[in-house]
């Protein structure tokens, strides 16, 4: 262990809880949260109505905003990739409506990148390749008829510009393309953002093209404009996403044959010596003109979002973690799916991302200092869906969850389920929460799951619930095994996808047929009802009836008890020594009392029997202090002190096995 890590740690147990404590909390966090004006539309399309999107679309062409369009098309078309009814039925209706047309291009593009997926090429086999570039050469048509049937629609071209990148099209193509979005929308974020994968080093260009591309952009741009960041997503590609073996010449080589070779660059006017310009000055200077774009927006935009996001995570890399806790401040409850996707799942990373940069801004203030957060303008509100409720389903009886969880530094409340053979567990109020609790944040019960999981066969399933989503966590001895959620708006999850989560379950609760868990999956409709019907499937116990309604759903149930916090060293006190008096939360005979608490609020201390290690224990101590209460009496060299001393060691001894078999006989 360093002496830097000898130092830091004192600093991160004490301020860590205080340091970002006005973050939102991780179940608030939303990853790629759908726009608000395209939730309806989406959740609409869900049950096969089209009308909704049709009009929003609609609107977006009649007063050319081509920003918003931009964003709502991918969004429609994702949807469209899971739910193509809807689609279908609006074509069918209006084959040349140049919305519906738009929506179909897009998905056409879509559909080819869900066969290839996101990995990087040597990971691609040739047969999925061979189907990529087959249904990219399909939608051709369709985005040229979605161009002719709104000449001044943008929109068309920005998926070109992505068709481009995939397809490997030579340069005069990109250029053409190029040049027919820069015509009707000179400005255009999306275009560029396409344009700028084209032109990476892992596509088809090069690092430096690509700085050049994004520094001329941002320098043209209108104040305000989100090309302002471009240079920034520049950056990010270059530190993070940048790897040679995803270039077009890796598809080559899996196809078997070469397809469209790229010619030379495109002309593009840049500064006299940007091109010289080293890149970890480029960085700097892009990060500066990111921050001066995010100041320029609210904290919570969403439409800053991305450039947040992305923002974050180049201050992290530059080792500036004060500047990079305000920005996540500032991102509020709005995740993207980039960059964090590029280090594992998104969300997970974002969240994990963020935990380290409290503990290394906390590591940094002196022990004894008090941390002030920097003022910020008031966050915007918190949507509706952050009202978040948890509940857990244990496989196994309270007392068993009870002392498994003695370590969590939460309090519990645990009710019997299933005749007792089950658990329901929730977080209970706790006014006065310690720095552990305040660490644990809001997802509180997944992290305490996670803690009294440990070590033990039984598993931990958890549900979330919100407004507008549903959804669960799947712990086993430590571990997160599986994860879902059920959002109507929101894209379901592909069939891979689905199928791993099932059979992750399946395996766990013992089903043997898995399909109906990965028809469960993949739809969205009715999102509780499909929570409701998994703990059906998985043989667990029903729901609480008014679970999702009110913050403490166990609290009625006339079984519940609560296991009140302790301390770090109290837990391992009392998990060595009985579960009883952990449950119960007292102190041993002969100790200072404990803090009088309502019979509900605790355990009783007789509710379970004690381990036959504890039996164990105190026999062996029995056989241990009285001896030595009798030998120090009858030896007359031993003194006062010490035969009090032992007499009382023995008389305490022997109280609490008296009393521990009282009641071992009235349980019988």
């Amino acid at each position: 262990m360093t002496l830097r890590t000898l130092i830091a740690l004192p600093r991160m147990l004490r301020h860590g809880a205080t340091v970002g404590a006005d973050l939102p909390p991780d179940t608030a966090v939303v990853l790629d949260p759908v726009h608000p004006d395209l939730r309806d539309a989406l959740r609409a399309a869900a049950g096969s109505d089209h009308g909704p999107a049709r009009d929003l679309l609609a609107a977006t062409r009649r007063g050319a905003e081509w920003e918003r369009r931009g964003i709502f098309v991918p969004q429609l078309a994702r949807n469209a990739l899971h739910h193509r009814g809807w689609l279908d039925a609006w074509l069918a209706e209006a084959p040349e409506d140049p919305d519906a047309v738009l929506v179909k291009a897009e998905l056409c593009v879509a559909q080819a990148w869900e066969i290839r997926t996101g990995s990087r090429a040597q990971d691609v086999s040739k047969d999925q390749f061979q189907a990529f570039f087959a249904l990219l050469d399909d939608a051709v048509p369709v985005i040229s008829t979605a161009a002719e049937l709104n000449p001044t629609d943008p929109v068309p071209w920005q998926i070109a510009l992505t068709h481009a990148t995939g397809s490997q099209a030579p340069r005069e193509v990109f250029a053409a393309y190029w040049a027919e979005a820069t015509a009707r929308a000179p400005h255009h974020y999306g275009c560029h953002r396409a344009a700028l994968q084209y032109l990476c080093e892992k596509w088809h260009g090069s690092h430096e093209e690509m700085f050049d591309f994004a520094e001329q952009a941002a320098a043209e741009a209108l104040p305000g404009s989100q090309l302002h960041a471009l240079p920034l997503l520049a950056a990010v590609e270059y530190e993070v996403a940048a790897d040679p073996t995803t270039t077009a010449a890796t598809a080559d080589t899996a196809l078997g044959a070469p397809r469209n070779r790229p010619v030379p660059a495109i002309t593009l006017h840049t500064p006299s010596g940007a091109s010289r310009t080293p890149a970890r000055t480029r960085i700097h200077a892009a990060t500066e003109r990111a921050l001066a774009l995010s100041d320029a927006h609210p904290p919570g935009d969403p439409d800053a979002a991305t450039v947040r996001n992305h923002l974050a995570l180049t201050l992290i890399l530059a080792g500036r973690h004060a500047e990079a806790l305000e920005q996540f401040r500032r991102i509020g409850t709005h995740a993207t799916e980039l960059p964090w996707a590029y280090f594992g799942e998104a969300r997970e990373e974002f969240l994990d991302f963020r935990r380290g940069v409290r503990m290394e801004v906390a590591a940094r203030i002196r022990f004894f200092s008090t941390p002030v957060p920097p003022p910020l303008p008031p966050a915007l509100p918190l949507p509706t869906a952050s009202a978040a409720f948890s509940l857990a389903v244990v496989a196994a009886p309270p007392h068993r969850v009870a002392e498994a969880a003695l370590l969590c530094g939460v309090p519990l409340r645990i009710a019997p389920a299933a005749d007792g053979a089950m658990s329901y567990v929730e977080l209970a109020a706790n006014a006065t929460p310690g720095r552990r609790a305040r660490l644990l944040g809001e997802e509180g019960l997944t992290a305490a799951a996670d803690t009294f999981t440990t070590g033990e066969r039984w598993p931990a399933l958890v549900l979330h619930r919100t407004a507008d989503r549903h959804g669960f966590t799947l712990l086993r001895k430590g571990k997160k095994v599986a994860a879902h959620e059920w959002d109507e708006a929101a894209p379901v999850p592909d069939q891979a996808t689905a199928a791993a989560t099932a059979a992750a379950l399946a395996k766990t609760y013992g089903v043997a047929d898995p399909r109906p868990l990965t028809a469960l999956l993949r739809g969205a409709n009715a999102p509780a009802d499909r929570q409701r019907t998994l703990l059906g499937l998985l043989g667990l116990p029903p729901l609480p009836e008014s679970f999702g309604t009110r913050p403490e759903a166990l609290a009625a149930l006339p079984d519940a008890h609560v296991l009140v916090s302790r301390g770090l060293l109290t837990g391992i006190k009392e998990s060595l020594a009985s579960a009883t008096s952990s449950a119960a939360g007292s102190a041993p005979a002969g100790s200072a009392p404990a803090r009088k608490r309502p019979p509900h609020a605790v355990f009783p201390r007789a509710a379970f029997p004690r381990p036959r290690g504890w039996w164990l224990l105190h026999v062996l101590g029995l056989c241990l202090f009285v001896p030595a209460a009798a030998y120090a009496w009858w030896s007359p060299d031993i003194g006062l002190l010490r035969e009090v001393n032992s007499t009382l060691a023995a008389l305490w001894m022997t109280t609490r096995v008296t009393r521990a078999w009282r009641q071992r006989r009235d349980r019988t």
